[in-house]
């Protein structure tokens, strides 16, 4: 099995990427947002206000989530900022195995959202 190789250059590129990915999906569900608002004002019927409602909560989990890697995401900055002052490119075995898990839980995470806004579109054309 081959070992991948991360440096700290690279490591924080790929944060910048994920980053201006989160933002984006967090600009998504402010607008997500706003729809579920002007739906709120056109319906009355219970099972679409239960509707409303999950998509309300799947819109606050997934702000939480993107909080939450967003810290992360800041926690590995920081550690490979300091790894980067001992000796400009030492690897630290840990450190890459950490960014590998959390490639791996963003991908998930990508994943989730991508089924989500699927399912809300949907949900948008039967009632708009």
């Amino acid at each position: 099995m081959k070992k991948e190789i991360l440096y700290n250059a690279n490591m924080h590129f790929e944060h910048r990427l994920w980053i201006g990915e989160l933002d984006f999906w967090n600009d998504e569900l402010k607008s997500f947002n706003n729809r579920l608002s002007e739906l709120v004002t056109r319906w009355t019927n219970k099972d679409v206000l239960e509707q409303l409602e999950h998509y309300q909560n799947e819109i606050i989990l997934h702000g939480g989530i993107i909080e939450d890697l967003e810290e992360s995401i800041e926690k590995h900055e920081i550690r490979i900022a300091e790894q980067s002052k001992i000796v400009e490119n030492a690897i630290d075995t840990e450190l890459a195995q950490k960014h590998i898990k959390f490639r791996n839980k963003i991908e998930t995470q990508r994943h989730i959202y991508s089924e989500l806004k699927k399912e809300f579109f949907r949900f948008l054309e039967k009632y708009i």
